[in-house]
């Protein structure tokens, strides 16, 4: 075998990172800044892709859900992260065991990890830069809430951009991520996922969504890189 044996993806919000609500606030700065006024209505982040909230932002506000429309409204909002960026430190935190995994498993040979977010691409990029975990992970393996409404899509384009690795098959592609959103992906597209506690969905409400590995959180290393190995293909060394 050649190159790594794994492709672990991670997600972000409430996995990684807690942002405490500044997405909706940057939301609400980027609407206003792109359509001259206020956002209103309730804004459910959880998991979903920035072109699905977008979608339903501007279906909600009597907007046609137009390619310009949906462009301008994910322009304005990276630009509002660009511009707040000094700010998120005091807004958002780096989970329990975040830093330490995000370490581990990018100095194993045998891993290779990219994130697999609703974020942005931009916006990931500056989430992560603000805590100094941009370069435990590889931008060119990883996709984004701008590439497909649909996050189980995501996981096909990461996929694609690790073939110059070389293929990964489904037993070798492991989500890590908080909410149901994560658990469809894994799902839908047959690969392996790693389920965190760490959001607003409980371990029910993920185990009851499909999940069939549930962590409370990431602090227990040994126990999630356990979990990360587990029915990886029998070719892979194990942890």
């Amino acid at each position: 075998m050649t190159g790594p044996e794994l492709l672990v993806l991670w997600d972000i919000d409430n996995t990684l990172i807690s942002a405490r609500g500044f997405g909706k606030l940057m939301y609400r700065q980027a609407f206003l800044d792109a359509f001259g006024r206020e956002l209103t209505g309730s804004l459910d982040l959880g998991g979903r892709t920035e072109l699905d909230v977008i979608g339903e932002i501007l279906r909600q506000h009597d907007i046609e859900h137009t390619e310009e429309a949906s462009q301008l409204l994910a322009t304005a909002l990276a630009n509002s992260f660009e511009s707040r960026r000094g700010d998120l430190p005091g807004h958002a935190e780096v989970l329990p065991g975040a830093l330490r995994a995000l370490r581990h498993f990018a100095d194993d040979p045998r891993v290779h990890q990219g994130v697999l977010t609703a974020n942005l691409a931009s916006v990931a990029r500056i989430k992560l830069e603000a805590f100094g975990l941009a370069h435990l992970v590889d931008w060119d393996v990883s996709a984004f809430g701008d590439d497909h409404a649909d996050r189980a899509e995501l996981v096909t384009f990461a996929r694609s951009r690790a073939r110059h690795l070389r293929p990964f098959t489904d037993d070798e592609v492991v989500l890590i991520g908080d909410t149901p959103h994560d658990v469809h992906a894994a799902v839908t597209s047959g690969v392996r996922l790693v389920a965190v506690a760490t959001g607003r969905s409980s371990a029910d409400d993920l185990r009851l969504a499909g999940a069939t590995v549930v962590l409370p959180d990431l602090s227990d290393l040994d126990e999630l890189t356990r979990q990360v190995w587990r029915n990886a293909p029998q070719g892979n060394r194990t942890a």
